[in-house]
């Protein structure tokens, strides 16, 4: 590492390399552009240097038609890869484009594009150009808009949660990048858009002029982010469970924690609640935590969820407004509310919307149902909600906590994660049938905890169920088949991971995984980010 600790792009990319699970196939994310046509180069000449590697490299290009040349560009990047001997594939973002919107727009398209590029050839990972330049803007943009604890760009990123995404040379200076390929005699396309003053990045690259937060303050203020994380997950693991309807319950020690670690995660619990892709705001979650320190039994709503304050805790449940119905047609998937996942495998449409009105029924039927029964249910039906046959369909990869499974200790470094060979385990946290390990103290707290406070639905309070079950999906369908149900898959979604998921959220989203009861995020094929255990 340098005095100024930047690396070049070559060491950077053999540090990748050596932190790398083994064996692996890349897909290297080219536009063309210096930095990716840089990360490329030195990743191809790390492994050529290393014979015994069992990594291998393949190669990507979206192009978002939105500039003539793009095509052109796209076909220069697939001659470069033919004379690496590296296997390309050229992707086209099709279809009408947003007037407004258009970079993130693009962006969400691109990743997209690049998960299905990887799936075509075979790659498990993919790595993208981003390089210190670009950290340093993002800090400094995020900077100006909060006072709160910045992040940047994530050194790792989890995609619609099937594949990693990976910048080696966060730590590399663009300037580095251009010498190494001009030394190789390789050109590189440059995209005007980058020199268009309208976008606040290219605002704030000119004024940073090369400069920025030193690489000791990025890495000061990210560890500082991981450790807030961790604080946050453990509190969820300690403290939070979730019930029918995603009912979440805060038990009174959990709102004693520190100020900071009390908002953190509960600002991202309310995201999930909310259906919302961001957590709450400084402003909104500073709101919260002043209504919880009043200590004042009673309730109030930010993020679209209700946070409703008693003697035994706070209950979280999404509030009843704004549920808007969507149309989901015969063998197509939808995204209702930013919380459910529709797959519709039936042959004619469907409408999802909330079950309203019907909540107090699913309230009175789930306050006489045994312990074992479903945790969440859809209704289906086909007139308003006060008609509606209660037609349970089971909200798949979602169950209740148990209670008596908690343990008050921090949040293990695994919880909720799954390395690719990885077998689910069940809530009981067996594996093949075997237990999780964990002391007889762990078993002690988890049974004096359950002792302490309701975890059955005869004894969540009344009003707070119903205004959860009312806000869950119901489906209807005009002609509905008798048999319907069976042919519907509604799976809970986290809308602040389900699609990006940074490293820098892993922890605490592992451990609402684990409180949901969903299906865990897989881990990282890293062994070592910036010469730290992932």
């Amino acid at each position: 590492m340098r005095p100024d600790g930047t690396l070049s792009p070559e060491t950077a990319t053999r540090r990748f390399l050596s932190s790398l699970d083994q064996p692996s196939r890349i897909l290297v994310a080219i536009s063309g552009g210096s930095d990716s046509t840089g990360l490329l180069l030195a990743l191809s000449d790390a492994l050529k240097a290393d014979p015994t590697s069992k990594i291998s490299l393949c190669a990507a290009t979206v192009d978002h038609a939105l500039r003539s040349e793009s095509a052109d560009e796209a076909r220069d990047v697939a001659a470069l890869c033919r004379s690496l001997d590296i296997p390309h594939v050229i992707k086209l973002w099709q279809g009408a484009k947003p007037k407004a919107g258009v970079m993130a727009a693009a962006r969400d398209a691109r990743y997209g594009l690049l998960a299905e590029g990887a799936g075509d050839l075979g790659a498990d990972i993919i790595v993208t150009g981003h390089t210190l330049d670009d950290q340093r803007e993002t800090f400094a943009m995020r900077g100006e808009r909060s006072a709160a604890t910045v992040t940047g760009i994530a050194d790792a990123v989890l995609f619609d949660r099937r594949i990693w995404v990976a910048r080696p040379l966060l730590l590399s200076l663009r300037a580095d990048i251009r010498t190494m390929l001009t030394g190789r005699g390789v050109g590189w396309a440059d995209d005007p858009s980058n020199e268009d003053v309208k976008y606040e990045r290219v605002r704030m690259r000119r004024s940073l002029a090369g400069e920025g937060t030193s690489i000791v303050e990025l890495a000061a203020m990210t560890a500082s982010r991981m450790a807030l994380d961790e604080a946050a997950a453990g509190w969820v693991y300690a403290h939070v469970d979730v019930h029918e309807g995603m009912l979440a319950r805060v038990g009174v020690a959990g709102l004693s924690v520190d100020r900071a670690v009390l908002g953190h995660g509960l600002a991202r619990l309310a995201a999930v609640i909310g259906g919302q892709p961001f957590a709450l705001g400084a402003e909104q979650i500073g709101a919260v935590l002043d209504f919880l320190a009043a200590a004042r039994p009673g309730r109030m709503t930010a993020g679209r969820v209700v946070f409703d304050l008693r003697r035994d805790g706070l209950y979280l449940a999404r509030e009843t407004r704004g549920l808007v119905p969507l149309a989901v047609g015969a063998g197509q998937r939808g995204l209702w509310d930013g919380r459910y996942l529709v797959a519709n495998g039936s042959g004619v449409e469907l409408t999802v919307g909330a079950v309203g009105a019907a909540g107090d029924a699913l309230a009175a039927k789930a306050s006489v149902e045994t312990e074992a029964a479903a945790s969440a249910s859809v209704v289906v039906g086909q007139q308003a909600p006060t008609s509606l046959s209660l037609i349970p369909v089971l909200v798949t990869g979602i169950q209740q906590r148990r209670v008596g499974a908690v343990r008050e200790s921090s949040v293990p470094k695994d919880l909720g994660t799954l390395d690719s060979c990885d077998k689910h385990r069940n809530e009981g946290g067996e594996e093949g049938g075997a237990e999780t390990a964990g002391s007889e103290e762990d078993t002690d707290r988890a049974g004096e905890r359950s002792a302490a406070m309701p975890n059955t639905r005869q004894h969540l309070p009344k009003s707070a169920l119903t205004r959860a079950l009312a806000a869950q999906p119901r489906i209807l369908a005009s002609d509905a088949p008798q048999n319907l149900a069976s042919h519907i898959e509604i799976m809970p979604y986290f809308a602040p991971f389900d699609r990006f998921l940074t490293r820098l959220d892993l922890m605490v989203a592992a451990s609402l995984a684990a409180a949901f009861g969903t299906r865990p995020y897989p881990k990282p094929p890293l062994g070592l980010i910036d010469g730290k255990t992932i």
